[in-house]
C-alpha cells in the first residue's frame, strides 16, 4: 500500500487493498469493488494495471469513496487543479496503539462503509430507493470483511456489529426490490445470520448463537440454497460439539447431508465429513470416524475453489488436517500409541493455516499441547502451552478459552512432575476467569 501510494498510482493502491490480508485467504472480487466505484469489472482491471490515472474529478471520488486519508495522497480531494498540496512521498502511517485499538478501528471503518453504501438502517441513504444486484454484491463483501476478523480476532471482538448488520440486512427484505432478486437477498439474510450465529458461539453466547442459525437456516431453505443451509446446520453442530452433545451434532450434520442433493460440492462434502469423524470419535466410534475422515479427504481432492461457494473460502487443508489431530487424540485417549500421529497432523494442520487464521491456529496450538501430554512429552507439551496461554490473550473467543482451561484433563498422568502442576494451576485461573 505504501509502495502504490509512493508511485501515485490509485489503480494499485486498490489492488493492495483488495488483496490485503484482513479480506481472508481470497481477495476481495474486482467485481465488486468495481461496482463500489461505478465501473465495470473490466474497467478496474484497466485501472489497477495500467497507467496511473491523471483526472483528478475521478481520483479525488475514489479516493472519497474508500476513505484514503487525505494527508496520503498526492492531490487535492476536492479535485481542484491550482491548490493542491504536493507532496514528494506520503507521510508515514501512525501505528495504532495496541491490538483492542486496531480491532475497534478496523469493525469502525466496516461500519462506515455499510452505512455509506446505504446497507445499515439509521443510514442516510433512503431507505425506500430500490435494491439492485450491486447492493446484494456489497453486502456479501461486507460479510467478507466481518470474516476475514473473525478469522483473525475471535467473534467477542464483532458480535455486536455483526448481529447489528445481520438485522439491517433482514428488514432490507422490506426495501422495494424486483422479485428475481428476492432469493439472492434473502440468502444475503441466511448469509448474515450464520455469521451472526457464528460470531455468538465463538463469544460464549450460546442462546443468542442458537436464536441466529435458527433464523438464517429458515432463509437459507426459503432461498433453496441447500450448501448455505448445510453450512447452517454445520455450524449447529459445531456449537453441539462444544457443548459435548456429539450425538445431537451428528444428527444435524446428518440432515444436512441428507439435504444437499444435486447441489452439494466436495468442500460442503468434505467439511460435514470431517465434524462427522471427530463427533464419532468422541463417543468412541473410532472405525467410522476414519472411514468419515477418508472420505473427507477424498472430497478435498476434488475441490474446485472457483465452484465453491465464497463463505467456504476459509476451508483449506489446515481445516481437514486439524479434524484428523481432534480423532487422532481421541483415539489416543484411548491407547497412548496414537499420541504421536495426533501430534504429527495437529503440527502439520497448523503449518497449513493461512497468516490470517490466527484463531484457529491457537485452536490448533491447544491441540498440539493436548497431544504432546497424551505422546507422554510432557517437556514439549508445557512448552506449547505456555505459548499457548499467551496467544489466549490476542483472540477474542470464548472457545479458545474454554479449549485452553480443558487442557487439564490430558495432564492428569504428568501432574507430579512440578512443572506441569503449576502449568494445571495456571489453567484453573484461566478457567476461574471464563
Amino acid at each position: 500500500m505504501r509502495a502504490a501510494l509512493v508511485e501515485r498510482h490509485l489503480g494499485r493502491v486498490i489492488r493492495a487493498y483488495r488483496h490485503h490480508p484482513y479480506h481472508g485467504r481470497a481477495a476481495l472480487p474486482q467485481a465488486v469493488v468495481a461496482g463500489w466505484l461505478g465501473v465495470t469489472q473490466a474497467q478496474l482491471s484497466r485501472i489497477e494495471n495500467g497507467p496511473p490515472l491523471a483526472h483528478l474529478d475521478r481520483l479525488s471520488h475514489w479516493a472519497t469513496l474508500l476513505k484514503v486519508p487525505a494527508e496520503h495522497l498526492w492531490f487535492d480531494l476536492a479535485g481542484g487543479r491550482g491548490g493542491s498540496k504536493r507532496k514528494s512521498t506520503p507521510q508515514p502511517i501512525p501505528a495504532v496503539e495496541g491490538p483492542d485499538e486496531n480491532r475497534r478501528m478496523l469493525l469502525a471503518g466496516i461500519a462506515a462503509v455499510a452505512a455509506g453504501a446505504g446497507l445499515l438502517c439509521g443510514s442516510t441513504v433512503s431507505q425506500s430507493r430500490r435494491i439492485g444486484t450491486a447492493d446484494v454484491a456489497r453486502l456479501h463483501a461486507i460479510l467478507d470483511l466481518y470474516r476475514s476478523v473473525d478469522y483473525e480476532c475471535g467473534g467477542g471482538a464483532l458480535y455486536r456489529e455483526v448481529a447489528r448488520f445481520a438485522e439491517s440486512v433482514y428488514r432490507m427484505l422490506d426495501w422495494s426490490h424486483s422479485a428475481s432478486l428476492t432469493p439472492q437477498l434473502v440468502a444475503a439474510v441466511a448469509a448474515a445470520r450464520q455469521l451472526a450465529g457464528w460470531t455468538a458461539l465463538d463469544a460464549g453466547r450460546h442462546a443468542d448463537a442458537q436464536r441466529h442459525f435458527v433464523a438464517g437456516e429458515r432463509a437459507a431453505v426459503a432461498a433453496n440454497d441447500a450448501p448455505l443451509t448445510a453450512m447452517i446446520r454445520y455450524s449447529q453442530a459445531k456449537q453441539l460439539q462444544h457443548l459435548r452433545h456429539n450425538r445431537d451434532a451428528l444428527a444435524a450434520l446428518q440432515l444436512a447431508h441428507g439435504q444437499l442433493g444435486s447441489q452439494a460440492t466436495p468442500a460442503v462434502k468434505a467439511l460435514l465429513l470431517g465434524a462427522e469423524a471427530a463427533s464419532h470419535a468422541a463417543l468412541g466410534d473410532h472405525q467410522t470416524a476414519e472411514r468419515s475422515l477418508g472420505e473427507a479427504s477424498t472430497q478435498f481432492e476434488r475441490i474446485d475453489a472457483e465452484r465453491e461457494p465464497r463463505w467456504m473460502a476459509f476451508y483449506d487443508r489446515g481445516e481437514l488436517l486439524a479434524q484428523y489431530g481432534r480423532v487422532y487424540r481421541d483415539k489416543a485417549r484411548q491407547d497412548k500409541k496414537y499420541g504421536s500421529a495426533a501430534v504429527r497432523f495437529v503440527t502439520d494442520a497448523i503449518d497449513a493455516f493461512g497468516p490470517g487464521n490466527l484463531r484457529s491456529s491457537v485452536l490448533n496450538e491447544v491441540g498440539l499441547c493436548s497431544a504432546f501430554f497424551l505422546a507422554d512429552e510432557p517437556e514439549q507439551a508445557l512448552n506449547v502451552g505456555r505459548r499457548v496461554l499467551h496467544q489466549a490473550q490476542s483472540v477474542s473467543s470464548s472457545r479458545v478459552i474454554d479449549r485452553v482451561a480443558n487442557l487439564r484433563r490430558d495432564l492428569a498422568r504428568h501432574r507430579e512432575l512440578p512443572e506441569v502442576g503449576a502449568f494445571a494451576h495456571d489453567l484453573a485461573r484461566l478457567g476461574a476467569r471464563r
